[in-house]
C-alpha cells in the first residue's frame, strides 16, 4: 500500500464498525479504548462482568494497532494471531461462538469492533463462572479473571489456589492494575459511574 493511500484512509473518518461503534483509526497509536466505552457497558451488563474489568483488560490489549487492514497484514504475516480489540484467539472464539449461540466466525472479529468487546465481555463471564469462589488473596476475583484471559483457565484456577503466576502472567497484571485508573476514568467520561468496582 503506498503512502499516499494510507494518509487518505486516515483523513476520512472511521466508519462504523458495526453494533453502532467506530472502526479503530489506521494511524499507529490512534486508538483508545475509551472510545468504545458504551459498548464496554452494554456488553459487561450482558455478560454479568465489571465494566471496570472488561475496559481494563481492553487497555491492556492495546498494544498492537486494530484497524482492519493491518490485522489482515499481521493475521497473513503472523497466520495464528489474535483478532479484535481484545485479541482473541480463533480456539477461544470458537468456544465463546458455541457456548452463547453467536452467529459470526473468528474472522469478524477484525471488522466488527462491537463483536470483540461482546466476544470478550462473554469470555469473562464464562471464566468467572469457572472460578472458585474461594481463592488466594493475593489477587482479587477481577485481577485472577484477567490473569485466564490472558493466559487461559487452568493457569487461572491454577494461580487461584496460589502458584505464583509467572513472568508473562505477572507483566499483564501489572500492566491491568496500571491501566486500572484509566478504565475507569473512561467509564466515568463516557457518563457511566456504575459496575467500576473491582471484585476482590
Amino acid at each position: 500500500m503506498s503512502e499516499e493511500a494510507i494518509t487518505v484512509a486516515e483523513e476520512r473518518p472511521a466508519p462504523d464498525g458495526g453494533g453502532g461503534v467506530p472502526t479503530p483509526p489506521l494511524r499507529p497509536g490512534g486508538y483508545d479504548p475509551a472510545d468504545y466505552a458504551a459498548s464496554v457497558v452494554r456488553s459487561a451488563e450482558e455478560a454479568g462482568v465489571s465494566a471496570l474489568l472488561l475496559m481494563s483488560v481492553l487497555h491492556n490489549e492495546a498494544y498492537k494497532p486494530h484497524h482492519p487492514l493491518l490485522e489482515r497484514l499481521w493475521q497473513w504475516w503472523k497466520p495464528g494471531a489474535s483478532f479484535g480489540l481484545g485479541n482473541m484467539h480463533r480456539a477461544t472464539f470458537e468456544r465463546v461462538r458455541r457456548a452463547h449461540g453467536l452467529d459470526a466466525r473468528w474472522e469478524d472479529l477484525r471488522d466488527d469492533p462491537a463483536l470483540a468487546i461482546r466476544a470478550a465481555a462473554l469470555h469473562l463471564g464464562d471464566l468467572d463462572r469457572g472460578l472458585p469462589g474461594r481463592h488466594t488473596r493475593r489477587c482479587t476475583r477481577d485481577e485472577l479473571l484477567a490473569l485466564g484471559y490472558n493466559a487461559g483457565e487452568r493457569n487461572m484456577r491454577a494461580f487461584a489456589r496460589g502458584v505464583p503466576p509467572g513472568p508473562m502472567a505477572r507483566s499483564y497484571l501489572r500492566r491491568l492494575r496500571a491501566n486500572r485508573s484509566r478504565a475507569a476514568e473512561a467509564l466515568t467520561g463516557a457518563g457511566t459511574t456504575r459496575d467500576t468496582a473491582s471484585r476482590a
